[in-house]
């Protein structure tokens, strides 16, 4: 029983993780790509199966991540180890600036919001508490349908935080560990050179030197995951990739 277990996070981990790099990340964020309203709506309802209760708003993380980009390892940071303790307080921290955010409690420049994908009744909908429970309801009730030993279990939190784990894993550790191709001004690092463990994310050093690129990849031995299937869903006409700005 304890393989299915296995399966059922790896799935979880890695759809919730494709939905974040892809869709909150490279298309809301950095707006690499663009892709027709209906497909849009699409990955809003997909990203919301896939993230389940840790849900985020696309619209709000890609301010917040716009912020992070130009504040990067400043007081004004959203998330960076130079101005929290540990990463369960840097999670809290983010956690706070991400509401403000959702909730229009933060007044932010306009170049953190231009432009960002906006559908605040889905938002709503998915980030309603009720609906997050319901989440976890899922998740408990796979579990006990797979019934593996009592220690299996302990894997349910990481399902209910699966976003914002995903979040920390990068914005504390490839700030603290790893390898640089550029000098940039902050502490961005690489974690991994070839990124199947984080789609891409981990090459976090070149994507702060190239934001705009949608391959986080750069040296010829890096392998960014996520790069052929944009390449893939641009030849099939889902997306269109833009031009990356002269200089970026």
């Amino acid at each position: 029983m304890w393989v299915y277990v296995i399966l059922f996070f790896v799935l979880h981990w890695y759809l919730s993780l494709f939905c974040q790099t892809f869709f909150h990340h490279r298309y809301a964020s950095h707006e690499q790509f663009t892709m027709s309203k209906g497909w849009e709506r699409f990955f809003f309802i997909f990203t919301w199966i896939c993230q389940g209760s840790s849900y985020l708003s696309p619209a709000a993380y890609g301010a917040m991540h716009r912020m992070h980009h130009a504040y990067a390892d400043t007081e004004k940071d959203p998330h960076s180890p130079r101005y929290d303790a540990n990463p369960f307080s840097m999670m809290w921290r983010t956690r706070l600036i991400y509401n403000s955010i959702f909730y229009g409690e933060k007044e932010l420049d306009e170049r953190f919001t231009k432009d960002l994908p906006q559908w605040r009744s889905f938002d709503k909908f998915a980030s309603n508490n009720f609906v997050r429970l319901l989440w976890i309801f899922v998740y408990v009730a796979i579990y006990l349908a797979i019934d593996p030993a009592w220690y299996w279990y302990l894997l349910i939190p990481l399902h209910v935080v699966m976003g914002p784990l995903h979040g920390v894993v990068i914005n504390w550790f490839a700030h603290e560990f790893g390898y640089t191709n550029f000098k940039v001004n902050d502490t961005s690092k690489n974690l991994f050179p070839i990124d199947i463990l984080m789609l891409g994310e981990g090459l976090h050093n070149n994507h702060h030197k190239r934001a705009f690129s949608p391959n986080f990849g750069f040296k010829k031995w890096e392998f960014d995951p996520v790069y052929p299937i944009i390449l893939l869903l641009d030849k099939v006409r889902i997306i269109e990739l833009k031009p990356i700005p002269v200089g970026s």
